[in-house]
């Protein structure tokens, strides 16, 4: 049987389950970084990336309501990253949508709920799943700890890609450098309420496998845009390579 963790330990099991596991290691990401993605392949990508995080204020909601009530820090938190997700200032999703539409594809496209493939049905299904259905600190440690917190590590090295390679406005990229900021906060905010309120070895190590899973599902979501969305286009010699 584990013991208990102090917060320090627990800490550094949090960030080591990510590890190894984070989407910065796909291709999909890789070749971002790089520059060796097309405007199309960008267009894809914000097209499937609505669907995994349109939803992402949902996913909060089914949180807040079963967070207990005297964790008044936590439901704080959950309250107020869906109020900036949806209604403080622009609409994080109409920043995405900007960016789709200066990619060549269109709102109805982004919109039309069937325009995406199986792996981000996936994940948007698992972020269901974890928000209705886990113990809500679990679930934040899923949602915010496995998810969210990788966000800035990923924009950092995608977003001046965008601007020096793709030649696209800072208007045009208001989704990536808002998130690097907020989701550095969401993050740490979600690391905080784990440490404290995962206090028995049983949930700490819920916890730390739903991290892990988090991380996986992220990581096999941008491994099948590479896959349905780069690889048909390369030829067979980069294929194999």
């Amino acid at each position: 049987m584990p013991e208990l963790m102090d917060k320090d330990t627990f800490r550094k099991a949090l960030e080591n389950a990510i590890k190894g596991k984070a989407a910065t290691g796909s291709p999909f990401s890789k070749a971002w970084a790089e520059g060796r993605l097309t405007r199309t392949h960008l267009a894809r990508w914000a097209e499937n990336h609505y669907k995994y995080v349109g939803p992402f204020a949902d996913y909060l909601g089914y949180v807040y309501a079963r967070m207990p009530h005297q964790y008044l820090e936590a439901k704080d938190f959950l309250l107020a990253n869906m109020y900036e997700e949806e209604i403080g200032g622009d609409r994080h999703t109409d920043l995405l949508i900007r960016f789709a539409e200066a990619c060549g594809t269109t709102r109805e496209r982004v919109l039309d709920p069937d325009n995406c493939n199986a792996t981000t049905r996936a994940l948007q299904a698992w972020c269901y799943c974890v928000a209705m259905r886990e113990d809500p600190i679990v679930a934040v440690a899923g949602l915010v700890v496995g998810l969210e917190s990788q966000v800035p590590s990923i924009y950092r090295k995608q977003t001046p890609t965008l601007r020096e390679k793709y030649g696209f406005t800072d208007y045009e990229l208001e989704f990536f450098d808002l998130h690097i900021v907020s989701d550095e906060i969401h993050g740490e905010r979600g690391y905080q309420i784990v440490l404290e309120h995962a206090n028995t070895p049983e949930l700490q190590q819920r916890c730390l496998r739903i991290c892990e899973i988090g991380a996986e599902m992220r990581l096999l979501y941008t491994d099948g845009l590479y896959r349905d969305y780069v690889e048909p286009d390369l030829n067979p010699l980069q294929r194999a390579a």
